[in-house]
């Protein structure tokens, strides 16, 4: 087996030649790269670099997106997720996403926020409800602080916690990649650091890749990091690398905070 293949097998998900155009518009640019299971990959790049429009290719999302087109392969366990065979609802309950802003539905409480999709995939049973919302909410660093009122509003949690909610409702359908666009960008440096503790635990079991602005957090939990500009990806290797002996000027110049 080459050394190629070998790093192919070892991928959990990668991109091959991934380019997304709105309206003909080029903003991903051919981009190859892969993600090793059970890492964290830091997305990073100025604002409009196409680093959220990559990440919403993993997940088929700019399939309800009008005008946009994706060409080029993802792959998923050595499938390729764009083939006219495969069921998008199937593969988003294998490539979970969480938003920057938190999501909870407004009307629902903690407990069915965590089980609503699991009752949209059938489940109903209660005993089984019980467990993977305990389940759940616990890998999110949820659980001790919400398990004796489960019955109340999502919304009433604060912006840390529904963020943690949000992460939590991803994982009880049991994904196998998490998805993360700058999940603490709407957070106190507190709830910030409890979300970075949450996928430095989740790593173990998740492959997990994250768009963040903020280039100390991809430092302080990423195992490989990318970095993104105009649509193209300019520069991708270990992070520690990446920040201290980048190979390209332009990353260089963007991680010495010369632009952004």
């Amino acid at each position: 087996m080459s050394t190629q293949t070998r790093e192919k097998a070892a991928y959990k998900m990668s991109v091959e030649g991934v380019t997304v155009t709105y309206d003909g518009v080029e903003a991903v640019k051919d981009v190859t790269m892969g993600f090793a299971e059970r890492t964290v990959t830091a997305l990073i790049g100025p604002s409009g670099c196409g680093k959220t429009t990559l990440l919403r290719c993993l997940n088929r999302m700019h399939d309800m997106t009008k005008n946009a087109r994706v060409t080029g392969r993802v792959m998923l366990d050595g499938a390729d997720l764009y083939d006219r065979s495969v069921d998008p609802i199937y593969h988003r309950r294998k490539v979970g996403m969480v938003f920057q802003k938190p999501n909870p539905f407004p009307t629902m409480s903690i407990y069915d926020n965590v089980a609503a999709g699991l009752r949209l995939n059938g489940v109903r049973d209660r005993r089984m409800l019980d467990e993977i919302v305990e389940d759940s909410l616990g890998m999110a660093y949820l659980w001790d602080e919400v398990r004796g009122d489960l019955g109340r509003p999502a919304v009433e949690l604060s912006g840390g916690q529904q963020q943690r909610l949000c992460i939590a409702r991803a994982l009880a359908i049991q994904p196998e990649v998490l998805l993360m666009d700058e999940p603490a960008s709407a957070l106190d440096p507190i709830a910030t650091q409890k979300i970075e503790e949450t996928i430095t635990a989740l790593k173990k079991e998740y492959t997990i890749i994250i768009v963040t602005h903020n280039m100390q957090q991809a430092v302080r939990i990423s195992d490989r990091t990318g970095f993104m500009y105009l649509g193209d990806l300019v520069e991708f290797r270990d992070t520690r690398k990446l920040f201290t002996d980048p190979k390209n000027d332009l990353t260089a110049r963007y991680v010495q905070g010369q632009f952004g």
